[in-house]
């Protein structure tokens, strides 16, 4: 469950970056591989940020990683950082945004994804994702 203010007895172990890599009117899904926490669900491109590491260089980092491209001056910009909560583990959550070009080329890592897709809102919110990325999708749509 996520929480746009720090809930009561929130315990956060770790911290995640996650972005809207986005082209024209449609944002980057990344389908998860079986094997994976949460196998074969979509979400966007996400991690744990790393000790001593700031947001804006992990989410860098696991853009990079996940989907190939390669940062020159256009640096994602932070949107949102909402709390999430769930019955084993805390943690919160920063939502980065990036606009990028048409032409852009996708290489996901195939160790932890299987396809990806380009989607709007109203598609991706039928789509089977990772738990919680619907309202987190309809947080950065408001």
């Amino acid at each position: 469950m996520i929480f746009l203010e720090k809930p009561k007895q929130f315990n956060s172990k770790f911290e995640v970056v996650s972005c809207f890599f986005k082209k024209d009117n449609e944002f980057l899904l990344l389908r998860r591989q079986d094997s994976k926490p949460q196998g074969d669900t979509w979400g966007v491109p996400a991690g744990k940020v790393e000790d001593g590491e700031s947001l804006t260089k992990a989410i860098c980092r696991e853009i990079e990683e996940e989907t190939g491209y390669e940062f020159t001056e256009n640096l994602p910009k932070l949107t949102n950082t909402i709390f999430v909560k769930y019955f084993d583990y805390d943690f919160i959550y920063h939502i980065f945004e990036l606009d990028v070009d048409n032409d852009i080329e996708i290489r996901i890592d195939f160790s932890s994804h299987k396809e990806f897709k380009w989607t709007n809102k109203e598609e991706a919110l039928r789509m089977n994702l990772i738990q919680d990325l619907d309202a987190c999708i309809d947080l950065y749509f408001k």
